[in-house]
C-alpha cells in the first residue's frame, strides 16, 4: 500500500454522497495527529467570541473540570467521523450532543460559527503543516460531513457551498472577536489544561509554544502579549520539519481517533463506554 494509496481512494469518490468515508480516510488514517492539533486550536479560538465564552464561564465546566470537558468534545466528534452520524453510534453521540445544548439559549450564528471552525480550521492547518496539502475532495466532504452534523444538531442556514461558509466564518471573526474578560478566564484554563499533558519542567516552553502559533485576532482577543518572533518561527519549523519526517512514514493501517488507549478521562474507551457516557447530563 504506497504512501498515496488513500488520496487515490479520495479522489475516485463523490465528495458530497461520499463525504463520511472521505473524512474518516482523511481524520482516521491520513492526518490523524494533525486533525487532533487542528481541532485543539479551533476550539481555542471559538473562546475569542465573547458570547461563547460568556456562557462557557457560567456553566462552570472549564474551570471544574476541564480534562473531562476536552474529552467529551473529542470522543463525541471522533464518534461522528468513525461510525457516521446516521449509525446507531453515531445518533447516540448526536443526542448527547444536543443533550447538552439544548440546556442553553445558543445563539445560531454562533453555533454555525463553531460548526464552522471544524470544516476550515483542519484545512487550514493542513495548508501549512500537513505532510501532504488537503485535496479539494477532503476540504469539499468536510463540508458535506458538518452541514449534515449540523442539520441534525437544528442548526439553521448554513451557507450554501465551501466558499460561501468560509466567507461566513472570516466575516463573523472581524465582526465578533473582542477582547472580554471570560475570553482571557475561558484561554487560561484551555491553555493551562494544553499545559498539564505535559511534565512540569516542560509546562512553561509548551505554554510559550502554543502562544507563538497563535495569531493576531486571537492574542487580542485573549489580553495576550505576542511571543518573540523567533519563537514563533521556531514552532512553525517543528511543525514543518515534523510534516517531511511523516512524508516518508508508511500510510497508518488502522484509524487514530475513539480508540486512543490513553485517554485521561475514560481509560479504554471505547472499550466499556457508550457515547451516552459523555458529556453533561
Amino acid at each position: 500500500m504506497g504512501r498515496y494509496a488513500n488520496l487515490s481512494r479520495i479522489e475516485a469518490m463523490d465528495p458530497e454522497r461520499d463525504a463520511w468515508e472521505i473524512l474518516r480516510l482523511s481524520t482516521g488514517y491520513e492526518f490523524p495527529w494533525d486533525y487532533t492539533r487542528a481541532l485543539e486550536f479551533a476550539l481555542f479560538r471559538t473562546y475569542c467570541v465573547p458570547s461563547i465564552s460568556a456562557l462557557l464561564a457560567r456553566t462552570g465546566e472549564f474551570e471544574r473540570r476541564p480534562q473531562k470537558r476536552y474529552d467529551d468534545t473529542a470522543l463525541l466528534m471522533g464518534e461522528l467521523v468513525d461510525h457516521g452520524y446516521d449509525s446507531p453510534r453515531g445518533k447516540e453521540a448526536l443526542r448527547a450532543v444536543n443533550r447538552m445544548h439544548h440546556r442553553y439559549d445558543i445563539d445560531n450564528d454562533d453555533m454555525l460559527y463553531v460548526l464552522s471552525t471544524f470544516v476550515f480550521d483542519p484545512m487550514e492547518w493542513l495548508e501549512q503543516y500537513g505532510w501532504r496539502k488537503p485535496s479539494e475532495h477532503e476540504k469539499q466532504a468536510s463540508y458535506h460531513f458538518y452541514r449534515a452534523v449540523g442539520a441534525r444538531m437544528g442548526i439553521r442556514d448554513v451557507p450554501e457551498g465551501y466558499d460561501a461558509y468560509l466567507a461566513f466564518k472570516r466575516t463573523y471573526e472581524a465582526e465578533h472577536f473582542k477582547h472580554a474578560d471570560t475570553n482571557a478566564e475561558i484561554g487560561r484554563y484551555t491553555l493551562d489544561l494544553f499545559c498539564s499533558w505535559y511534565p512540569a519542567p516542560m509546562r512553561p516552553a509548551a505554554r510559550k509554544a502554543v502562544i507563538a502559533l497563535l495569531d493576531p485576532a486571537m492574542l487580542d482577543a485573549f489580553g495576550l502579549a505576542p511571543a518573540p518572533g523567533w519563537l514563533t518561527t521556531t514552532a512553525k519549523a517543528a511543525l514543518r520539519g515534523r510534516a517531511r519526517a511523516v512524508r516518508r512514514m508508511p500510510p497508518r493501517r488502522e484509524p487514530f481517533l475513539t480508540n486512543q488507549p490513553k485517554n485521561r478521562t475514560y481509560p479504554g474507551y471505547p472499550t466499556g463506554y457508550r457515547p451516552s457516557d459523555l458529556g453533561t447530563s
